[in-house]
């Protein structure tokens, strides 16, 4: 048991590492970078290597720690709507993955079920903060963000990272499985 927190652990450190460093492939391109999500994709295989815990842990620090070390994503609006949309993405696919049976099948609908349900919660996050600061947040903005301006980082996430999961899966070093 210990080992295998151990192993969570490393794993978590690693993912929030490469959250950190994986956006400067669109070398702060911030148009390329919110299209791509990359910093999605770290969180959401520890959801699916590590667990929902881990995932939620993930996803939450990674943003803020970004903003603090690189300086993006600023941290006051994005990086706190952020943590909350990549917390939601490491929980629900941690926690889907979990549940439903070990087939190819269900990492299909947990990565899905993670990235509607991130969508969701930074969408109302980003409502809170409109109310918050008098600014505004329509619908129209929230659909932009959340799937229009992203779909081609959705994309990339659907064929993605199910073949790593599947791989690391074949090669038994889920460390959630064991």
């Amino acid at each position: 048991m210990k080992k295998q927190t151990t192993i969570k652990i490393t794993y978590s450190a690693m993912c929030i590492a490469i959250a950190i460093v994986l956006p400067f492939i669109t070398a702060n391109n911030t148009k390329l970078g919110n299209m791509l999500c990359l910093m999605h994709i770290p969180v959401l295989l520890c959801g699916f290597l590590c667990g929902w815990q881990y995932g939620f842990a993930v996803g939450a620090v990674s943003p803020i720690l970004r903003s603090l070390i690189v300086g993006a994503p600023p941290m006051f609006p994005i990086a706190f709507a952020m943590a909350f949309e990549l917390a939601a993405y490491g929980l629900v696919a941690g926690l889907l993955y979990k549940l439903l049976p070990k087939k190819p099948l269900n990492v299909y609908i947990s990565l899905i079920g993670a990235m509607v349900s991130g969508r969701i919660i930074w969408g109302a996050v980003k409502f809170i903060i409109a109310g918050l600061t008098s600014t505004t947040f329509p619908f129209s903005v929230f659909l932009a963000g959340a799937v229009t301006n992203a779909v081609p980082g959705i994309i990339l996430h659907i064929v993605l990272i199910p073949i790593i999961v599947l791989v690391l899966k074949r090669a038994k070093l889920m460390p959630s499985e064991e």
